[in-house]
Formats: C-alpha cells, sequence, structure tokens
C-alpha cells in the first residue's frame, strides 16, 4: 500500500518550500521518500527530485514552439503528460514498494477545478500503481488579512475540494507572517474554522469597492457555509524546520 500527498495551491504559496520540508521531516523519521516535480515551470527546485517532470516536456519550450502564454503553456503540458503517463508510471514503480511520495504541482489554481488534465493524470496514477494520496492544498495566510480575498480563497478551496474528490487538507501557510499584513478582523480561529460569515460580510460591506456587490458576497458566503466542507490547519513551515 503507497501513500502520498498532491500538493497543489496558487503561485507563492509555498508548495516547494512545503514540498522540501516535508520531505526533511520524513526522511528524519525513518521515511523513505521521493519528491516527484510535476511542475514544468519550476527550474529552481531545493530539493533532491527524484522524478521531473522537465525530462518529459519544459514549458519554456512549449512556450516558444506552439507561441503560448504560460498559463496555456501549463495547459498543454498537463494535456502531454496525461498522453504521457506510461513515462510516469514507468518512473514511478521502483519507487512503491517502499517510498512516501509528494507531488509538487503547478501552481495555476484553474488545473484544479476547471480543467480535466491534471485530475485525469492523479486518477489514472492512483488506478494504475494503486496510490492512496491526500490533497495538500496550500493558501498564503496573507489573504486573511483581505476579506474580499480570503472569500475568494474559500470558494476556489471548495471547487478545488469538489472538483478533485479526494481526501483533501486544506493549509494556511506562512501563518508566522500573517500579522505583517495587517491587523486581522478576528481572532485566527475564525479563519481556520470557517465560522459565521456574516461577520465577515460586514466588514467587507465597509470597503467601498465591494459595497456594490455585497448581493453576490452574501450568495456566495452562503454557498460556503451550506456545503460545510471548508476549513483550514495552520502551518509555519520555519517552525517546522526548527523543531526538527
Amino acid at each position: 500500500m503507497v501513500f502520498g500527498q498532491v500538493v497543489i495551491g496558487p503561485p507563492g504559496s509555498g508548495k516547494t518550500t512545503y514540498c522540501n520540508g516535508m520531505s526533511q521531516f520524513l526522511q528524519l523519521i525513518g521515511r523513505k521518500v521521493a519528491v516527484v516535480n510535476l511542475d514544468p515551470a519550476n527550474d529552481a527546485l531545493p530539493y533532491e527530485c527524484v522524478v521531473n517532470i522537465e525530462e518529459l516536456i519544459k514549458l519554456s519550450d512549449v512556450m516558444s514552439e506552439h507561441s503560448l502564454g504560460p498559463n496555456g503553456g501549463l495547459i498543454y503540458c498537463m494535456d502531454y503528460l496525461e498522453k504521457n503517463i506510461d513515462w510516469l508510471e514507468s518512473k514511478l514503480k521502483p519507487l512503491i514498494k517502499d517510498h512516501y511520495l509528494l507531488f509538487d504541482f503547478p501552481g495555476q489554481v484553474e488545473l484544479f477545478f476547471l480543467h480535466a488534465n491534471a485530475k485525469r493524470v492523479i486518477e489514472k496514477l492512483i488506478k494504475k500503481l494503486n496510490l492512496h494520496l491526500t490533497v495538500v492544498h496550500l493558501v498564503d495566510a496573507h489573504l486573511c488579512s483581505d476579506p474580499g480575498k480570503y472569500v475568494s480563497a474559500l470558494l476556489l478551496s471548495l471547487s478545488t475540494m469538489l472538483h478533485l474528490e479526494l481526501p483533501h487538507i486544506n493549509v494556511l501557510s506562512k501563518i508566522d507572517l500573517v500579522e505583517s499584513y495587517g491587523k486581522l478582523a478576528f481572532n485566527l480561529d475564525f479563519y481556520t474554522d470557517v465560522q459565521d460569515l456574516s461577520y465577515l460580510q460586514h466588514h467587507l460591506g465597509q470597503d467601498p469597492r465591494s459595497a456594490k456587490y455585497r448581493k453576490l458576497t452574501k450568495e456566495l458566503c452562503e454557498v460556503i457555509e451550506d456545503y460545510s466542507l471548508v476549513n483550514f490547519t495552520t502551518l509555519d513551515i520555519q517552525a517546522c524546520e526548527h523543531t526538527h
């Protein structure tokens, strides 16, 4: 039985740093771990990469050859990976007997709630290699300092959970920096437990930029609360590294 994590989240949320820290932690507790880089734009890896998608396809080459921007290029790369899933399967087979797997995915959020390629890649790996995977969805904690951005993060997390249909953990990363972005309107538990969002709507109403969207915001908050799926755990990767 092989276990692993699918690490996703918006650009800058700390996915690569998380994979690096988690791999170090697992090694320290005696686990064999393999980090799999599936981000074709991630060319400065701080961790030892056992499998690297850049051996198969590079975003820079795709953008140059097909005159695509970074977003279109990433979609192309995921489509190419899906069509060449046998390549990834052959790379992973020697590892699945005794390694814990960390999959470092691209930061383009549309790949995980709008397009199906990344989902199909994950599903094929689960089926072919009998993997047991959990999604770790990182969200930068600074979004808590802005009510509108926090609601957007909630919607993104909910959409991703529903789309991927896997065990799922939402993580507020860089929690050590959250207060440097400004004083939070509520205590941290409000944001991690996703408590009564009607309080948040009041703060949104104070902002003249969002006042005209008050009704839309209210409806979106009700959708999030009706599903009652989203909550967050907090992470300060530096504290973890210092501890171990």
